[in-house]
């Protein structure tokens, strides 16, 4: 594994046999980290919105669990 910094970004280069599954889920993290820096948002919202998610997504798939 490679790691270069330029001014302005981040390079890594990774053997080409890498598992590109788990790659891409460090990947996702590191974006995740990468917009979250950038939100302005408090732990108060974040905590609301994952609320609202949450409920939602259990009322759509509420027929797939209750038989």
């Amino acid at each position: 594994m490679e790691i270069t910094r330029t001014k302005d970004e981040i390079l890594i280069r990774v053997d080409a046999n890498t598992d590109l599954t788990g790659l891409q889920r460090i990947l996702d993290y590191v974006k995740f980290r990468e917009i979250a820096s950038k939100s302005k948002a408090t732990q108060e919202q974040i905590d609301e919105l994952a609320k609202e998610a949450k409920s939602s997504s259990c009322e759509k798939n509420k027929s797939r669990f209750i038989k």
